[in-house]
């Protein structure tokens, strides 16, 4: 029989919930804070839990991010009564199975426990056939394969690796390096797939049974990183109202992934530094320390180099997190990938969007590997899903490619130091720009108008971030390093 736990602060609902599922078959228990059902977890397995996002003691998307750190295969469902395109996104995102808005409907609800239980049965065995496979293949030692190598994580998540050269390089890295405890920097471009790397590592590590812990240092406030890491204690400052684990604690025995560790504040630089001279972190407000055994693996998108010729960065922290140092190869480099990701972002966009689209046009696969792909993974990833949204036959063509996948525009800008530079297409090669100016001041002129083009959208938003990285088709931290980079302070 099949358990399902449900947190909701509202006890008619619990009670609803509970009479409802046990007449379907189910084994269920209720609570009303996340306190206690995290309590709850800890003592006793549940195969799904039902979330409020509202509860009274712990935020909707923190309760997710622990029950999936305590048990990665549960599935969950949050629910709330308020509809939010964005909120929904983000639960999703955060591991959510589902996200239902009140008042629920038992034929609903029903349905959605029945579909995540059989997602989570399918992830498993999924799981289950990888690691036999795995364990087969170890034995056998056969040759290097020549197609994609496919990841699958406990939750389900299947990433694969391309077949280019620097993706097997990437792969070679990850066996090399996954086995020991040694700290990890990954570097590269905003999209090219640091988390994946990093989960990778984790996957093929001893610590795999252990949580993996994954944390936007561009996301946290100046003020909350520390409560974020390290966690608090009940009163030590405004708006403390419980004793709260930080994700070191979260991570104890794993691994904890820190992604754009440039953007951590100095004071919160001097405390990872403890952590990683002594295994031990102390929370906000207390005397009492905490021993840890994390392995740490970081990524950034910046030079940490320059950032501690600047000052920015410590230099001690540096040295002890760049044990092994992995760079990620933006897609442009990898033309030979981009038609293996393209049809692994297809196969996902069919599933998530009810489609049976069966692939792509000749034209449009051309199109794909010529385009210079500024977001790298995620921005193909984006391309695909559209494409399969808009397409109504069996194969994707060029006429639900984004306008600057079919005629590219390599250089738009008010910016008068793009009229000195002269434009040119070769003949024997379509599509690819010749430019009369060196690359070295091709570099500062794209600089130039993505400054220009960036401050231009500020400007039409009144200065609004969130509506400015819509309007260019970016994510806020992407826009917060944008204006880092290029000195601009509102």
């Amino acid at each position: 029989m099949e358990k399902i736990l449900i947190i909701d602060d509202n006890h008619d609902i619990c009670l609803l919930l509970e009479r409802f599922l046990s007449k379907q078959g189910y084994k269920t228990a209720s609570v009303q804070r996340g306190d206690d059902g995290l309590a709850l977890l800890r003592k006793e397995a549940f195969e799904l839990v039902i979330c409020d996002f509202k509860l009274p003691d712990i935020d909707g998307l923190e309760m997710l991010r622990r029950i999936k750190v305590m048990h990665p295969t549960t599935a969950v469902i949050i629910i709330t009564g308020y509809s939010d395109v964005r909120m929904a996104v983000q639960t999703v995102k955060h591991g959510a199975y589902d996200y239902v808005t009140k008042p629920l409907y038992p034929d609903e609800i029903l349905y959605t426990i029945k579909a995540a239980l059989e997602r989570r049965t399918q992830s498993l065995n999924q799981a289950k056939v990888v690691s036999q496979n795995n364990t087969a293949t170890t034995k056998t030692a056969p040759a290097k394969p020549s197609v994609a190598k496919t990841v699958l994580t406990p939750d389900g998540k299947r990433f694969i690796f391309g077949k280019s050269r620097a993706s097997e390089q990437l792969q070679e890295h990850i066996d090399l390096i996954a086995p020991t405890d040694m700290s990890v920097i990954i570097t590269g471009e905003t999209g090219t797939g640091k988390e994946f790397v990093a989960n990778a590592i984790h996957l093929k590590s001893k610590r795999s049974d252990k949580p993996f812990v994954a944390i936007d240092c561009g996301a946290l406030s100046k003020d909350l990183a520390g409560s974020e890491l390290f966690g608090h204690v009940k009163g030590s400052f405004t708006g403390a109202m419980s004793d709260k684990a930080g994700s070191f604690e979260f991570a104890n025995g794993g691994t904890i992934f820190l992604d754009e560790i440039g953007n951590l504040s100095y004071d919160n630089q001097i405390k990872l530094l403890r952590v990683l001279q002594e295994r031990k972190i102390r929370r906000i407000g207390s005397n009492q320390d905490i021993p840890v055994d994390v392995r740490i693996i970081v990524a950034t998108n910046e030079d940490l180099r320059e950032a501690v010729r600047q000052g920015k960065f410590r230099e001690d922290i540096y040295h002890r997190i760049a044990e092994f140092e992995m760079h990620l190869s933006p897609l442009r480099e990898r033309k030979a990938d981009i038609m293996i990701f393209a049809e692994h972002f297809l196969e996902s966009a069919n599933q998530q969007l009810e489609k049976d689209i069966l692939g792509f046009e000749e034209e449009v696969k051309e199109k794909l590997k010529n385009y210079y792909w500024h977001g790298n993974l995620r921005e193909l990833q984006n391309v695909v899903k559209r494409a399969v949204l808009l397409t109504k036959g069996d194969y994707i063509e060029s006429d639900v490619l984004p306008q600057e996948i079919i005629t590219p525009q390599y250089l738009t800008s008010d910016d008068a130091s793009i009229s000195s530079v002269q434009i040119s297409f070769d003949p024997a090669r379509p599509g690819v720009p010749v430019f009369s100016q060196s690359a070295a001041n091709l570099k500062s002129v794209s600089e130039n108008a993505e400054r220009a083009a960036i401050l231009k959208v500020l400007e039409k938003t009144g200065y609004n971030k969130t509506k400015a990285a819509e309007v260019l088709n970016i994510d806020r931290k992407t826009l917060y390093n944008k204006l880092k980079a290029y000195d601009i302070h509102l």
